[in-house]
Order: structure tokens, then sequence, then C-alpha cells
């Protein structure tokens, strides 16, 4: 018996840990000591179990340091698109000497999550609509910038567009430009079924409207704001990105400015048309968990609506689209396609394909988040 549960912790460990590998290793550890000094190896069951246990340890030791191979994948396709001297024409803010030493999510762990978010959340909970606890967001910054000085970054959170909120999602990347002294808004939105297509976006919209015209009483520049997130938060951004000022997602504030200087899409689902549903099972999806109320056979230009796909073109800002090649839940091949799409039409796009990595693979902090980040 003891051998099967060293067989499991194996198989468990290789399927939870693909991206986060390091982080099971400890307890991985700690657990199999346990058995073996239970007398786990006194069977040949035991023995078998614990040399599974071992391989499947070296394997998840080779996932991390290919996980750590992120910021080399991220940083070549940076200079393939922007030119290899990009980083000499970023524009850093200038951050007072008082904020100095300001604490970020370079490590992993959740504990770590948290104390960021308490270094750098000095407001949250500030109401963009009419939606009581769905129209919520938190602004991260450093205590002491100047008003309308720093880069602005709405992160919208994902979820499959019902679940989710502001709270838990992107640590490493808006702690690492807050402590860089740029702004980062996190946001929460209606959610399916208790809300149908397009709530979610026309949310995202309104909170686009919102920080154009409140972010600089915080230290931002609605001058300059990009967007990104992951999953349907990645299909969010990149749609926002394509469609301002379009009515249909503006209702009551169809003049606000929404427009954005930059999208950064996290492994999204960039198409709910036909065309490249594939195996994805989106249709299904949408209408299971009622973000949509009719099949794309009743209702066509909806599901085109909401499609980044069908609105790539030369009135798009430059976007920075980062995919795992290994995803099994959003398909890697509308990520590239999108990107393609942008490059025919003109646009700057950078395209960055992450080998090995899965769905989610920013979420708690493990290499590919802080290469992500860094970038």
């Amino acid at each position: 018996m003891a051998g099967a549960w060293l067989c499991r912790l194996g198989v468990d460990g290789a399927v939870v840990a693909r991206d986060r590998a390091s982080a099971a290793l400890p307890g991985r550890a700690v657990l199999t000591g346990l058995a073996v000094r239970r007398g786990v190896l006194r069977t040949r069951a035991g023995q078998a179990g614990l040399a599974f246990s071992a391989l499947s340890a070296a394997g998840l030791i080779a996932l991390e340091r290919r996980g750590r191979q992120a910021a080399g994948h991220l940083e070549a396709a940076l200079a393939a698109g922007l030119g290899p001297g990009y980083r000499s024409r970023i524009r850093r803010p200038r951050l007072p000497a008082a904020d100095a030493g300001a604490v970020t999510a370079a490590r992993r762990g959740v504990a770590r999550m948290w104390r960021v978010r308490r270094a750098y959340v000095h407001d949250a909970g500030i109401s963009y609509g009419n939606h009581g606890r769905s129209n919520l967001l938190d602004i991260w910054r450093r205590p002491s910038l100047p008003r309308a000085a720093a880069p602005v970054l709405l992160q919208v959170p994902g979820g499959a567009w019902v679940t989710g909120n502001k709270t838990g999602q992107a640590y490493p990347l808006m702690s690492h430009l807050a402590g860089q002294g740029r702004v980062c808004v996190s946001m929460s939105y209606r959610l399916s079924p208790k809300a149908a297509w397009p709530a979610q976006i026309v949310d995202v919209k309104r909170v686009l409207a919102w920080v154009k015209e409140h972010i600089a009483g915080y230290g931002g520049d609605p001058r300059f704001v990009a967007i990104t997130g992951g999953s349907a938060g990645g299909h969010l951004p990149a749609l926002a990105a394509l469609s301002a000022g379009d009515p249909a997602f503006q209702p009551g504030f169809e003049d606000a400015g929404t427009t954005v200087q930059a999208a950064v899409p996290f492994y999204g689902v960039y198409d709910w048309t036909p065309a490249h549903w594939d195996k994805a099972g989106i249709e299904e999806f949408l209408l299971r968990f009622g973000i949509m109320n009719q099949p794309y056979t009743q209702a066509p230009g909806l599901y085109e609506q909401a499609s980044p796909l069908s609105r790539a073109g030369r009135h798009a800002p430059p976007f920075f689209i980062l995919h795992g090649d290994q995803d099994v839940l959003a398909p890697v091949q509308q990520a590239r396609l999108l990107a393609s799409r942008l490059r025919d039409a003109g646009r700057p796009v950078v395209y960055a394909g992450l080998p090995g990595a899965q769905h989610a693979f920013d979420i708690t902090g493990p290499p590919r988040a802080a290469g992500a980040a860094h970038r």
C-alpha cells in the first residue's frame, strides 16, 4: 500500500507541479522520508514506489530548469520584435528616495504574494460601476509617486468568464512594476451565469474610462495605459484593445475614451467562431455556463463581435502575446494566428511561445512568471 501511495505521489506531483516544480519538491521529500521511516523499503512494492517517486522528482527538477529558460525565450522574442536595443528606449519614472528598497515578488510562494500586496495596495475596493462587489478595483503603487507621472497597467483577471476577481492573480507582475514606479490597476467584473456576455467586456471598458478620468490622482499617467491578463483575462484585454470606442461595449458611456497604448495578453482564447474551435469545445462551454445565451447558428454576429481575431487590423495598438506551447485549455494556434494577423496589418507585435509551459503558468510565481514580469 505504501508503494502504491508513493507511485501516486509521483504521478500527482508530475501533473500538478509542471510549472511549479521546486515548490512541490520539499513537501514530497518530507512525505517520502516519512514513508521510508515506516518501513516502505521492506517490500518490493515499496521499493518500486520509491524508485518511481525518485524518477518523478528528477523529472520535476528538469521541468524547473526548463522553466528557468523562459527569461531567455522572452528576451529573444522582444529583441526580435523590437530590436536589440529596445531597453535603452524605455522611459523609467523617477522614484522618490524614501521608496527605495521596496519589497517585490521576485521569489515564489503564496505568502510572499500576500506580503507584496500589503506593500503596494494602498487604495483598495474603489467602486467604478453600479454592480457592487463585482465593480471594484485596487490600485498598486508606491506611496510617494508624483501626480500623473507613471505609466499605467490594467490587470484583468482570468477564470473562464465565470470566476475570478481582483485579488490573487498577476502578483509577480504587478509587484515588479509597482516596485519600478509604475501604477497597476486590478479589477473585478461581472461573471456568468449571473451576468451574460457582453457584461464582462463592458466592465473592462468601464474601468478603462475610469482610469482615464481618475488615475492621475493616484500617480498614474492617463496618456499611457496598457492592458494585460491571462486566460479569460487574456481574451478580454485583447478584445478591449481592438474595440476602442465600440458603442456595443460602452452602453451609456459611448463617448468615453477607452483606447490603450499596448496590450499584453497571456494564454487567451482569441476566437469564439467555428473557424478555430478545433478541439477546444468553446461553444459548448460558453453555452453550458451561461456566458452566451444563444448558439452560434442563431447569433453568429455576437460570437464574431466577441472574437479578437475578427478585429485584428491596422487600428491595433502594439501587442505582446504570451502563450505556453503545451497549453491544453486555450489553443496556442489562436495566439500564433492573432500575432500573424497583426503583423500582416503592419502593427507592432511580439509573440513569445514558451516551451513546455501550460495554462496559467504565472499564477503563483514560478520561474516563468518571474521571467515574464521582468521583461
